[in-house]
C-alpha cells in the first residue's frame, strides 16, 4: 500500500515558476511508475507528465513539453514536478499517480494507476 500526498501549489501570475512535489509512504515506492495529472473545472482529468521507477524515461503531454519537468528522488520517496512558463490554462488541481504495475512502460490514462493523491490547486492568473 502506498500513500500520496501532493504539496506546492498556489497562485503564481503567468510566466511565473512552481515546483509541485509528490511524497510517498512505502518502501516499495522506488518501484513504482509515476505520473502528473491535473483536472481543471467542468473538464476531464488530463494526463500531464510521467516517469519511470527509475527516473530514466520520461514522457509529457504537449501542452505542457518544454515548459514541465517531472523528476524523483527515490532516496526521498519523492517526486517533482517542476513548472516553468506557467499560462492561465495550466490552472487545475494537480494530482499525482503511482503503479507498480509494468514500471517501465510510461502510462497516460488514469486506469493504469493504482494509487493517487488528495491533489494541490495550482491558479494561474492572467
Amino acid at each position: 500500500q502506498v500513500q500520496l500526498v501532493e504539496s506546492g501549489g498556489g497562485l503564481v501570475q503567468a510566466g511565473g515558476s512552481l515546483r509541485l512535489s509528490c511524497a510517498a509512504s512505502g518502501r516499495t515506492f522506488s518501484s513504482y511508475r509515476v505520473g502528473w495529472f491535473r483536472q481543471a473545472p467542468g473538464k476531464e482529468r488530463e494526463f500531464a507528465a510521467a516517469i519511470s521507477w527509475s527516473g530514466g524515461t520520461t514522457y509529457y503531454a504537449d501542452s505542457v513539453k518544454g515548459r514541465f519537468t517531472i523528476s524523483r528522488d527515490n532516496v526521498k520517496n519523492t517526486v517533482y514536478l517542476q513548472m516553468n512558463s506557467l499560462k492561465p490554462e495550466d490552472t487545475a488541481v494537480y494530482y499525482c499517480a503511482a503503479s507498480p504495475r509494468n514500471p517501465v512502460v510510461l502510462k497516460t490514462t488514469p486506469n493504469e494507476y493504482d494509487y493517487w493523491g488528495q491533489g494541490t490547486q495550482v491558479t494561474v492568473s492572467s
